[in-house]
């Protein structure tokens, strides 16, 4: 019955999602934004449903991130307001992965990280504050730091919903950067959403995969 009704609520979050992307066009804002969150309200339902067997911190942890992304998707159209929402739905998220320590971070994805890290921050944040918005300039290196922290921890968890989760985020963050900051990139909205959307899910699937990994370790 459990896994009938996940793959339920994942197709309800894929439709939703692909609608969202796809397929809303002349209809006022508010009623675009109500359609943007359902699949992260499904989305925190799968969460909050999802076996947890022993990682009871770590499922509440995802689940508070989780909330707190949903209003940043509403709260985006005030962008420093949308921008702390995910900013703190990321440091849940770095709360949850912390808690495992099922793998070290590889020499190589610390590399990677730190240079794509210092790379986005010179790029966008040098054209933020030319621009003279010296606040939303800091604060755009705050949320850089944040979520490539998110990305380092993810990978400790061991599980590959989480890591590649965590990267998508930070594909879809990037990309929305640099369209909204530094030059128009073609199918925004798109691939904006479409990774973003994936992000939650697969962090969200993480945490069966976890306790699957938990389980195994205990035995």
């Amino acid at each position: 019955m459990r896994i009938l009704s996940k793959k339920v609520l994942l197709a309800f979050i894929i439709l939703f999602g692909l609608y969202y992307i796809f397929f809303l066009s002349h209809i006022p804002e508010s009623l675009i934004l109500i359609f943007k969150v359902i699949p992260m309200l499904l989305i925190i339902i799968l969460a909050a449903t999802s076996k947890n067997l022993g990682i009871k911190k770590y499922q509440l942890l995802i689940v508070i991130g989780l909330v707190f992304c949903m209003i940043g998707d509403y709260t985006l159209q005030w962008f420093l307001i949308g921008l702390t929402s995910f900013l703190i739905g990321h440091i849940f998220y770095i709360f949850a992965f912390s808690s495992t320590n099922e793998r070290q971070v590889p020499t190589w994805a610390k590399i990677v990280l730190l240079v794509y890290g210092a790379s986005m921050a010179v790029w966008i944040v040098g054209t933020v504050f030319s621009s003279g918005e010296i606040v939303l300039g800091i604060a755009v290196i705050a949320y850089i730091s944040v979520i490539l922290t998110m990305g380092w921890t993810a990978i400790r968890t061991g599980s590959t919903y989480a890591t590649i989760g965590a990267l998508l985020f930070i594909s879809s963050d990037s990309y929305l950067a640099i369209n909204k900051f530094v030059m128009p990139l073609p199918f925004s909205h798109e691939f904006i959403m479409l990774t973003y959307y994936s992000a939650q899910i697969l962090i969200a699937l993480s945490i069966s995969q976890y306790s699957e990994i938990r389980s195994k370790v205990l035995q």
